[in-house]
C-alpha cells in the first residue's frame, strides 16, 4: 500500500483540502483529503498489511508516508475508530480491532440480562453441514442460487437456561474446512474463529427484528410452550468492501433478557 492520495495538501494541493474524483459521464465529485487517507488505511487493513490486534504506524509516520498533515491522518483514524476498525490505546498507539478483544464479544450480541452483568453464553452445536444456498439465502449473501454455503444451527444458554436458537449461513468458498468438530473445540468467540482461521473479519451488520411465536421445534429446544413470544433477529454481516459474508437468524427468549441497542 504505497500510493499517496490524489492531490495531497501542499503547494499543489486543492485550496479547500479536497481532491476531485472524476467519474465517467458525470460531473467531478470532491472527496475530502482525510477520506482519501481513510480509504488508503482501510486498503491496508483489508490486504492484511496490518493484521487484527497489530499496532499500525503512528500518525506522524502515516502523515509522512502519505505526504499529508498529521491532522488529516488523525481525522481519518478518528472515523476508523468510530467504525470499530481500529482501537486507540492511551500511551500505546492505535491497533487494528479484533474479535478477540473482550469488548468485541458483545458488539454483535445485543441480548443482555435484565439483572446482572452480560456474559458469554454456553454454546451447543446442533448441526453443521455444507449445502446449496436456498434462493433467499443466496440473494442476501449476494451468491448465485445453488452456490455452496455452510449451514450452522446452535443453541445458546445463559446459566444453564436455553435462550437463543440460531441458524447461520456462510459462503462455502470462504469457509472451506469449517466443521462441527472445529466449532466445538474452539473456545473463543465464533467471530474470532472466522477472523483468525478463515481471514474473514465482520466489520458491520444490518439487522431486522420482529416478534414471532415459537414453532414446535424451537419451543422444544428452548424449553417453552408452542407459541411462546420470541424476538426474531435476521442479520447480514459484512466485511471490508461491503461484502456480505454471513446471514444469521436468531430466536431470542426474552423472559429474563432484553435486546439493548445504544443510539448516538
Amino acid at each position: 500500500m504505497n500510493p499517496a492520495p490524489t492531490n495531497p495538501t501542499g503547494p499543489t494541493g486543492p485550496a479547500a483540502g479536497a481532491a476531485p474524483a472524476a467519474q465517467a459521464g458525470s460531473s467531478p465529485t470532491f472527496s475530502p483529503l482525510y477520506q482519501q487517507i481513510k480509504a488508503l488505511i482501510t486498503q491496508g487493513l483489508q490486504s492484511g498489511e496490518w493484521k487484527p490486534g497489530e499496532l499500525i504506524p503512528s500518525e506522524v509516520e502515516l502523515a509522512g508516508r502519505f505526504k499529508v498533515s498529521q491532522g488529516t491522518v488523525r481525522k481519518a483514524i478518528d472515523e476508523l475508530a468510530a467504525e470499530n476498525l481500529v482501537m486507540r490505546r492511551q500511551g500505546k498507539g492505535t491497533f487494528v480491532s479484533t474479535h478477540h478483544e473482550a469488548r468485541a464479544h458483545f458488539r454483535f450480541l445485543r441480548l443482555v440480562p435484565d439483572e446482572g452483568v452480560p456474559h458469554q453464553p454456553d454454546n451447543l452445536i446442533i448441526e453443521v453441514k455444507r449445502m446449496r444456498a436456498p434462493a433467499e439465502v443466496a440473494r442476501l449473501l449476494e451468491l448465485k442460487s445453488g452456490d455452496a454455503v455452510v449451514y450452522i444451527r446452535r443453541l445458546m444458554s445463559f446459566d444453564g437456561s436455553p435462550t437463543i436458537l440460531e441458524e447461520l449461513w456462510l459462503p462455502g468458498q470462504l469457509f472451506k474446512g469449517l466443521t462441527a468438530e472445529r466449532l466445538v473445540e474452539y473456545k473463543g468467540p465464533m467471530y474470532g474463529l472466522f477472523e483468525s482461521e478463515f481471514g474473514t473479519r465482520m466489520i458491520r451488520a444490518s439487522e431486522k427484528i420482529r416478534a414471532v411465536g415459537a414453532d414446535a421445534g424451537a419451543a422444544q429446544l428452548l424449553g417453552v410452550p408452542d407459541g411462546t413470544p420470541l424476538l426474531c433477529a435476521e442479520r447480514v454481516s459484512f466485511t471490508y468492501g461491503d461484502k456480505a459474508v454471513e446471514l444469521r437468524r436468531g430466536l431470542y427468549l426474552t423472559a429474563n433478557h432484553h435486546y439493548q441497542n445504544d443510539l448516538s
